[in-house]
């Protein structure tokens, strides 16, 4: 494994910090990295929303990074690759509407979605009036003809308990910058009765930042990092039914342990190895639920039981532990897998951020022959 390799770096005395990494490889070769600006300091729209993001591009497969241009109403993005273009879908801001792009030239241009029929696809309320979309860089899965991506809606507009989870698809020939083409489905709020008992008493139970994953058996699952403090590494898993119409949980079966299910994760599906795949961050302080200090690959056999291969990301910045979790964070992974290495981008609070979530890097980390790591478990 080569050492990450920085991408970005914000001074944290702007108050600005660095967001939401996503990646794709261009049709022409680049690799295409994104992120956003979140922080008191970063730059706003009339809402005094955040909705600004960053395209990058790397031609020498990640020794080296180059500035591209910004997209503003771009915000929490996901790029994916399909049919020979690039397309970036996410919301317009903080709590926005649901919008995509496309870029034909490997990232330099991008449309702008305008209307329906430009990506604009499911317009938002206006300064946190319902609807509230809210997602992160999360898979967009091909499956069975269809393209499916989550997303929640935060009604009412409160972290946690607000979030309701729901799940937008098109199909594999259709316009995607047509809204027409995109179809929606319920959106399912999480009942705090559906807590187990055992737990206790949790803080703001909530949902959030789903992967749309196809089990062995061909049926879809919306597996969602799930706010379960004080309790940790916990995720639910929503089933997804009718071609993406409709989202249903099981409270006795939908919870499931996930190494680092309190912060956001990517899940893949590899036929290679023929296993899932993550990178997350597992918990080893149960006193500090949100712990980020380090990354680690996962994997599972059947989406429900998951397990730590390899640590890939810890920090050797020569804190003490305490302060190595207040202030290190290798969160917010972005990956694919291309031949024998997993290619991730890393939202990263390292050496001078006010603390381990406001991150002022983005790094870029390629792990090789990581199915060989998979011999030893």
């Amino acid at each position: 494994m080569r050492r990450p390799v920085e991408i970005a770096y914000q001074d944290p005395r702007t108050r600005t910090y660095l967001g939401s990494p996503s990646i794709a490889r261009a049709s022409d070769g680049a690799l295409i990295v994104t992120h956003d600006y979140f922080g008191p300091g970063c730059p706003k729209n009339r809402e005094e929303e955040e909705h600004l993001s960053t395209v990058y591009r790397s031609e020498d497969d990640g020794l080296t990074w180059r500035y591209v241009t910004h997209i503003a109403g771009a915000f929490w993005s996901s790029l994916f690759a399909h049919d020979g273009a690039l397309y970036l879908l996410g919301c317009s801001q903080q709590y926005g509407g649901i919008v995509v792009r496309r870029s034909e030239d490997g990232g330099y241009t991008w449309t702008h979605p305008a209307d329906a029929k430009t990506g604009l696809l499911f317009p938002g309320g206006v300064r946190h009036i319902p609807p509230n979309y809210h997602c992160a860089p999360m898979p967009v899965l091909c499956h069975d003809g269809r393209l499916y991506r989550a997303f929640e809606d935060c009604n009412p507009c409160e972290w946690g308990p607000g979030f309701r989870a729901l799940v937008i698809s098109a199909d594999l020939q259709a316009d995607l910058l047509d809204a027409a083409s995109w179809r929606m489905s319920n959106k399912l709020v999480f009942e705090a009765q559906w807590v187990p008992a055992e737990w206790g008493a949790l803080v703001r139970p909530g949902w959030l930042e789903g992967n749309v994953v196809a089990d062995r058996q061909g049926q879809l699952w919306d597996v969602l990092r799930f706010n379960s403090a004080p309790r940790v590494d916990v995720a639910a898993m929503v089933r997804v039914d009718q071609d993406g119409r409709q989202l249903s949980f099981d409270p006795e079966r939908g919870f499931i342990s996930f190494p680092g299910g309190m912060t956001k994760f990517v899940i893949r599906y590899d036929a290679a190895s023929d296993r899932y795949v993550t990178l997350s961050n597992p918990n080893s302080r149960p006193d500090w639920p949100s712990q980020r200090n380090r990354m680690a690959l996962c994997v599972s056999d059947d989406l429900r039981d998951w397990r730590v291969v390899r640590y890939l990301l810890e920090d050797d910045s020569g804190l003490t532990g305490e302060d190595s979790v207040r202030l290190t964070g290798f969160q917010y992974v972005d990956w694919i897998s291309e031949g024998d290495d997993i290619l991730s981008v890393v939202r990263t609070a390292y050496a001078g951020a006010h603390n381990f979530h406001d991150s002022n890097r983005v790094w870029f980390l390629r792990v090789s022959e990581w199915r060989h790591m998979l011999e030893a478990i």
